[in-house]
């Protein structure tokens, strides 16, 4: 894209999804989710309310996405702290969130990568219902009522909100 020639955003994506890690389907996400990657719900509130929560995600607001999981961000969340960990970003349809598995990518978390389809392709196959106020469990026990064994987990970590706080990187 560097040849001079306009840049679309057809062609950034197709750029940003070759540079990626393997895009995880819905049917990947048991494996996933067993081996202790991050799933992170960055879609807007209005699509939460009228699609529903993701069960067992983080919900993090697109507009500080970075400064929340940058493992060198004095505003991480304390769950950010392994550039290696794998973190599966889950937007509307996945598309944006290839771009921010991209921004993540750049600041070094290797294991970012993005959900095939997004939240919709996880309707679509009805195998992981969306549960308004869902604990941060319930993405296991969903995935493992849709047929699928997991191992024991740990305490997860609680649902935030990256929005509506103060200091660096919540009004960027």
């Amino acid at each position: 894209m560097s040849d001079g020639a306009e840049v679309r955003i057809d062609g950034v994506l197709e750029e940003v999804r070759a540079s990626l890690p393997p895009r995880p389907t819905v049917a990947d996400l048991p494996v996933l989710v067993a081996g202790g990657a991050l799933i992170v719900d960055i879609r807007p509130i209005a699509q939460r309310e009228s699609d529903g929560a993701l069960p067992g995600a983080i919900v993090i607001d697109r507009n500080v996405l970075e400064w929340r999981l940058d493992p060198t961000s004095p505003n991480r969340l304390p769950i950010a702290v392994d550039a290696d960990r794998a973190i599966v970003v889950v937007c509307n349809e996945g598309y944006a969130s290839s771009l921010a598995a991209a921004s993540l990518q750049q600041l070094g978390l290797r294991g970012a990568t993005d959900l095939d389809g997004g939240f919709q392709a996880l309707l679509a196959s009805g195998s992981l219902p969306s549960v308004e106020g869902a604990s941060p469990t319930d993405l296991a026990e969903a995935l493992a009522g849709a047929g699928t064994s997991l191992p024991p987990r740990g305490p997860a970590p609680a649902l935030l909100s990256g929005g509506g706080g103060t200091g660096p990187g919540c009004s960027r």
